[in-house]
């Protein structure tokens, strides 16, 4: 199934000459996962406060795109400046997750959000992940299979997030894109399942 996760390579390429510059400043792959996942969280927390105030959730898109960056930095710093690392790879995993965590929740407070629905996507979009760390374990790669991995998330939810800023979307709106968002990521667990096992059989003696 696509996802916008293929563009990745793409987006590393015009990230390159920013990691460069990075690495010879001395900055390192732990201290970027580690901005990107203590920023989410204030974020999160900051638009919580206001969430009366549709104009807070214009936080989120923009927050996106750097987060998004930072995703991909902190990987090519990993992997083409040998600074991978076993804490590295714990701190990428649950800084992820804690981030995502904190930019779904606040939409449970928006008026006539359906909390329960907001937190079935924060859930489901934990066990999304966790099904493509589980590929290591059972001798596959780490899974980053669609419809509705980390990358689309975040464009979904920015796009979202923007509409509720500008006053283009209602209580209507919202819970069908976090319903449309619970069916793609339930979806997305059982492909990074299928694709682990097909990968797995495919390179079984």
């Amino acid at each position: 199934m696509p996802s916008i996760y293929q563009l990745k390579p793409a987006f590393q390429n015009a990230l390159r000459p920013t990691v460069r510059w990075l690495f010879d400043k001395g900055v390192t792959a732990n201290q970027i996962t580690l901005l990107a996942a203590v920023v989410s969280v204030l974020v999160g927390i900051g638009i919580a406060i206001f969430a009366e105030q549709p104009l807070a959730f214009a936080l989120i898109p923009l927050w996106m795109l750097v987060r998004m960056a930072l995703n991909a930095i902190d990987g090519m710093l990993a992997r083409e400046f040998d600074q991978q690392s076993t804490l590295g790879a714990y701190l990428n995993e649950l800084g992820d997750v804690v981030a995502d965590i904190a930019l779904i929740l606040p939409f449970a407070l928006l008026p006539g959000a359906c909390l329960w629905l907001v937190v079935l996507v924060a859930m489901l979009a934990l066990i999304s992940e966790y099904t493509g760390v589980l590929g290591p374990m059972v001798g596959a790669s780490r899974r980053y299979d669609g419809p509705m991995g980390k990358s689309d998330r975040a464009f979904v939810l920015g796009a979202l997030a923007t509409g509720i800023a500008l006053g283009w979307v209602d209580a209507l709106w919202i819970n069908a894109v976090f319903a449309g968002v619970a069916i793609l990521l339930a979806c997305t667990s059982g492909n990074r399942i299928h694709q682990g096992l097909k990968q797995v059989r495919a390179i079984a003696p």
